[in-house]
């Protein structure tokens, strides 16, 4: 069956519900061709070696996704799979092998399936072939090209012979930025750096397009820019209006957080909450500021649920800042301004409620979400990352011990580098395992998905840790269970 021919439910509602359906994308090789002098500016802080970031890494996240999403895809199949003849046919969307699922979806099918359409094919190539100023050649050749193949140009930016037309997008596999499901509703991303268009603009025509969202295309929703923003001087962040998936979250069917970060601007989250209290789509949203600094890039690299009373957090921008400094003579010396800007700033907005509610600290804040919104009758518990302890929270949540996905509620998927908060989690009751072992536990049938409770699941992450990104950043959610 085609993806354009399924009947696709679209709804996500909270962080937690058993994941049944995901948007991702698989290293491509315009990944392998980022080059030291353009790394950052393509948002990489090191290059990867791509046939191990896949082979060693990447191949067992989709693995372990089709294992708890679509196992019919992959049980009893481990060995054919990876057998080296195979040359990895299982993993590449273009193949006739391709594992083809209709709820692990890869970017690329979607793409390729639109591009079957001759109108859109011609619109969305000479609308690249603009952003990226190729010659009208170039244009009508792409044109000419064969959805699939043309899918792969798009996305790599290069040809079966390896000459490259324009710049990769290497950042598309991190599917959560181009846009998020809220319940029945998708909002699209508006990138904050130029590097990330592209991505952009094929999200745009595949949401828009693609047959399998048709009876959602009235939910999808763009933010829109600041009236006459075209006047404005637009230098600084707070000005510009950009939104990014990874600083939003859906945490009940009520309730949405948005971060104020280095990627998502003051203005694009005004425009968010205009637009999503507007439609209904929440009720109620809060906007969590951290410091727009790399470190932490969104607020999924800060924090992320684990479970309806568990949160995986960095302490350092999470605990009240009474702190000990505060305490000391140069507390009374240096600028508050100054010190502010290291701070986390919390304020809440509610449909029908006059005035906005604060928050002391994001603790403070995830305590109210597990008690009110989601009824956690357990205690609270916060998993920090690195333990809690300097340095060993500021190395491991730049290596994402906080980007966490969750396959359900108390599962989720994580780096095994993050010793320190591997410890923590065991500290808290979770069990851990290497996704190696489990895979061979699920074909063995000593164990299956339905029955991991409370476990932290460990990818292996040389090469993928250098790309500033966690599981997940790596997902965009189209359906889970309501918990």
């Amino acid at each position: 069956m085609k993806l354009a021919d399924i009947k696709f439910e679209l709804n996500v509602s909270s962080e937690i519900g058993d994941l049944k359906a995901v948007l991702i994308h698989s290293p491509d090789s315009g990944l392998g061709r980022v080059v030291p002098s353009k790394a950052q500016d393509w948002l990489f802080e090191d290059i990867v070696h791509l046939d191990s970031l896949r082979k060693n890494e990447y191949d067992y996240y989709i693995k372990l996704l089709l294992y708890f999403l679509d196992p019919a895809k992959i049980k009893g199949r481990l060995k054919e799979i990876d057998a080296k003849e195979n040359k990895r046919n299982f993993y590449k969307p273009d193949h006739q092998e391709f594992y083809a699922s209709d709820k692990v979806i890869e970017i690329q099918s979607l793409l390729a399936d639109i591009l079957g359409d001759e109108g859109i094919r011609n619109k969305l190539t000479a609308s690249v072939c603009a952003i990226e100023s190729c010659n009208y050649r170039v244009q009508q050749s792409l044109i000419e090209t064969s959805p699939v193949e043309l899918a792969k140009i798009l996305i790599s930016g290069s040809l079966d012979n390896n000459d490259m037309i324009f710049a990769p997008i290497p950042n598309l596999i991190f599917s959560r930025d181009i846009g998020i499901a809220i319940n029945n509703h998708i909002l699209l991303n508006k990138p904050a750096k130029k590097a990330r268009s592209r991505e952009t603009l094929l999200a745009r025509y595949i949401f828009f397009n693609h047959p399998m969202f048709a009876r959602y295309r009235g939910n999808i929703l763009e933010i829109p820019d600041t009236v006459q923003h075209f006047l404005r001087p637009g230098e600084d962040q707070d000005e510009k209006t950009t939104l990014e998936g990874g600083d939003v979250m859906i945490i009940s069917p009520e309730h949405l957080i948005i971060g104020c970060s280095e990627r998502t601007s003051a203005s694009g989250a005004n425009e968010a909450i205009k637009l999503l209290l507007s439609n209904d789509v929440v009720q109620k949203i809060t906007i969590v500021k951290i410091p727009q600094r790399r470190d932490y890039m969104h607020i999924d690299t800060v924090f992320t649920q684990v479970k309806r009373n568990v949160w995986v957090l960095l302490q350092t921008l999470g605990a009240k800042q009474t702190s000990n400094q505060d305490n000391e003579p140069i507390a009374w010396f240096t600028d508050k301004k100054v010190k502010d800007k290291d701070r986390t700033e919390i304020i809440q907005f509610e449909k029908g409620r006059k005035k906005p509610r604060t928050f002391a600290c994001l603790e403070d804040l995830l305590t109210d979400i597990s008690i009110n919104d989601l009824k956690s009758t357990e205690p609270i518990k916060f998993i920090y990352s690195g333990n809690g302890d300097f340095p060993y929270d500021a190395r491991e949540q730049w290596t994402d011990s906080c980007n966490l996905l969750a396959l359900k509620e108390g599962v989720v998927v994580g780096y095994d580098r993050n010793d320190k908060t591997i410890a923590a989690f065991k500290k808290q009751g979770f069990s851990t395992i290497r996704v190696k072992d489990l895979l061979k536990k699920f074909e063995n049938d000593e164990l299956n998905p339905q029955a991991v409770n409370d476990t932290l699941i460990l990818m292996p992450s040389a090469e993928l840790s250098r790309a500033r990104g966690g599981f997940h950043c790596m997902s965009m959610p189209l359906r889970r269970d309501i918990i």
